[in-house]
This record gives C-alpha cells, structure tokens and sequence, in this order.
C-alpha cells in the first residue's frame, strides 16, 4: 500500500507546489476522487506544454546546425 509520505513525495517530484499538495491530499482526505484526479491532470497538462515549448527549442537548434553544416550559413 502506498503511504500518504510517498504521495507526497511522488507529488513534489511532478513539480507540485506546497499548495497543490495539500489541495491533493485535502482531496484525498475528503474521498473526492475527481478532483483528485482533476489536478493530477492539470499538471501533466502543464508539463506537457513545457515538454513541447523545449521541443520547439530544439527544432530551432536543429534547423541552425543544419543550415550551417549545409553551408547556408557561413561564420
């Protein structure tokens, strides 16, 4: 069985903040599932579109190596 430590935990290593901790945990402690769930996936959401913004920087790299090992770009 999972302990209200490792939740916590758990929480705090998806980048939860001391607030959205105890939201969860109050969540958990009343039995609200939904809306438990509700601000779990609220935060992947939010990870998610930081996942993507960091992927549109590395497109951006990648197109500048590429031009400059195409010589499109000249130093």
């Amino acid at each position: 069985m999972i302990t209200e430590a490792n939740i916590i935990q758990n929480l705090k290593d998806a980048g939860f903040s001391e607030s959205q901790i105890e939201e969860f945990m109050g969540c958990a402690g009343k039995h609200e599932k939904d809306s438990g769930l509700k601000l779990l996936r609220q935060q992947r959401n939010v990870l998610l579109d930081g996942l993507h913004e960091k992927q549109r920087m590395i497109e951006c790299l990648d197109y500048l190596v590429y031009q400059i090992e195409k010589d499109e770009i000249r130093f």
